[in-house]
């Protein structure tokens, strides 16, 4: 149950940050993407499940107060959250690199999607003009923004790791 508190505390969090003060330190118009540093830490940390269930939560979040279509974010953050657990049981999960190459991965992932559902279905088929005007700097900023967030993330799960061995 303290785990599932937590999440939900690092999600608010997670958001507030990326709606509201990373909006006054834009890189190329971009602010990097908070939510999807922390569907993919935990997606990496803890399993598939783990991932799923953050992004989802995360992207009904996105979705309820900015989306026009509700469930597209959250299937894609729900997709990258899955797909960085599979990952998470190859690699060794005291690694610090692999998280950030991930993020970067997972941000182009998300690029794509979220272009081919908002965007291509409707119509605008200038990807590149949107990639390098929207996706590679949102993909370059939130890789350098989890270099530092995904250590706090990672220091949280390990305190609440020793905190639930305590209590069991």
């Amino acid at each position: 149950m303290l785990r599932i508190v937590v999440i939900f505390i690092e999600i608010i969090i997670s958001f507030l940050l990326q709606t509201t003060v990373f909006r006054w330190f834009k890189l190329a118009g971009t602010v990097p993407n908070m939510l999807l540093i922390l569907t993919v830490a935990y997606g990496f940390l803890k399993g598939r499940k783990a991932g799923l269930f953050v992004g989802i939560a995360s992207g009904l979040l996105v979705d309820f107060m900015y989306g026009d279509l509700i469930g597209i974010t959250a299937i894609i953050y729900m997709v990258i959250g899955y797909a960085n657990g599979y990952v998470g049981k190859i690699f060794n999960r005291e690694d610090k690199i692999v998280p950030i190459v991930l993020t970067g991965f997972s941000q182009f992932a998300y690029f794509i999607l979220y272009y081919t559902f908002n965007f291509l279905l409707r119509g605008r088929v200038n990807i590149f003009f949107y990639f390098m005007t929207i996706g590679l700097p949102e993909i370059v900023y939130t890789t350098l923004i989890a270099i530092i967030y995904y250590r706090i993330i990672s220091f949280l799960d390990v305190k609440i790791d020793g905190i639930l061995k305590k209590e069991a």
